[in-house]
């Protein structure tokens, strides 16, 4: 099976006439009707946008085949996917989370920190998220200063940690 990228999630009813909140994962959020239909994880469902206009951080949408509020209900929390070789290419330095998710991270030594275990955005910049080999996770700063370099080839990003989490710190 090809891979899968996450680029929406239906969430609550809207009205009465079986329109879905539906929150995007696209740099533009009505670029989601593009990609046709949309599928569950398993494949089991798919989904097409038949309309979409933007709200308040989120679009507002009619899927075909749902046509009132109860069925609208029923599809709250399901995630929208596609195949990964659908997305457009990415510019140099631009990556999509999926594909840094599992890459090693290092420090600028080479010494092993961890895994990338996911990519969090809570509203004030990308947070990456290392899983050291034992222990807590850390959550650092998607920025050039703390994570500089990105490798997709080696399979590995590099670290710059902050002195404080290093214990450099006076």
């Amino acid at each position: 099976m090809a891979a899968q990228i996450c680029i929406a999630r239906i969430g609550a009813a809207h009205g009465v006439r079986g329109q879905v909140k539906l929150w995007t994962f696209t740099d533009d959020p009505l670029a989601v009707m593009q990609y046709g239909s949309l599928a569950t994880k398993d494949g089991a469902r798919s989904f097409e946008i038949a309309t979409a206009r933007e709200a308040k951080g989120h679009l507002v949408a009619t899927l075909k085949g749902v046509a009132t509020r109860e069925e609208a209900e029923r599809l709250n929390g399901i995630e929208l996917y596609i195949a990964r070789d659908k997305l457009p290419a990415t510019d140099e330095d631009e990556y999509y989370h999926t594909d840094l998710i599992g890459l090693a991270a290092v420090n600028a030594a080479g010494e092993p920190l961890g895994r990338v275990l996911a990519i969090h955005n809570f509203g004030a910049g990308d947070i990456i998220e290392i899983a050291p080999p034992h222990g807590a996770t850390m959550l650092l700063p998607f920025t050039n200063a703390v994570v500089p370099t990105v490798d997709l080839a080696d399979g590995r990003v590099v670290i710059e940690l902050p002195a404080e989490i290093e214990g450099d710190e006076p």
